[in-house]
């Protein structure tokens, strides 16, 4: 089983980030998908989850509105874009599927 996230970056204020998510080595379209986050001196916390077939998403509150999840499953690809960044959205972002598998991370800085 492979993760490899991409897409991180350094932004501004405000600014815009897609992170994808590339996996290999399982069935895809039968787990859900989750990205989660990690601050520095932070713990790791669940931000948006998908279920196998895009049906059903959860975000949590401080995301809300600003990011969207999404997933390919022909593709093997979940995607997360993220609007009007605060710098509080700083942090190392992970994918990880229900089969019990992370990705590397993906670093996210906002900041001016």
């Amino acid at each position: 089983v492979q993760l490899v996230e991409s897409g991180g970056g350094l932004v501004q204020p405000g600014g815009s980030l897609r992170l994808s998510c590339a996996a290999s080595g399982f069935t895809f379209s039968s787990y859900e998908m989750r990205w989660y986050r990690q601050a520095p001196e932070k713990e790791r916390e669940l931000v948006a989850t998908i279920t196998s077939t895009g049906r059903s998403i959860i975000y949590i509150g401080s995301v809300q509105g600003r990011f969207t999840i999404s997933r390919d499953n022909a593709k093997r690809m979940v995607s997360l874009q993220m609007n009007s960044l605060k710098p509080e959205d700083t942090a190392v972002y992970y994918c990880y599927t229900t089969m019990g598998y992370w990705g590397q991370g993906t670093q996210v800085t906002v900041s001016s």
